[in-house]
């Protein structure tokens, strides 16, 4: 029986010891996440990469900007 305890409980530590990592990774993973930077952007900031790109026209990043800003 004391054999089962020791060899347990040392597994049991390993298993806090995940946990804990598990947690730390969790809460203090980096907002800067790729995925995560377009949910931050505002539509100006995604705008004006569409028109830096080359995706969209001048005209077509005037009319968008103005619509933009007439809505705040």
């Amino acid at each position: 029986m004391h054999f089962f305890h020791d060899h347990f409980g040392g597994m049991h530590f390993v298993w806090w010891i995940l946990w804990f990592i598990l947690l730390i990774w969790i809460f203090f993973v980096p907002y800067d996440i790729p995925y995560q930077k377009s949910k931050m952007e505002d539509p100006l900031a995604i705008l004006k990469k569409r028109f830096a790109k080359g995706n969209i026209t001048k005209e077509e990043y005037e009319e968008m900007k103005k619509i933009l800003e007439s809505n705040n």
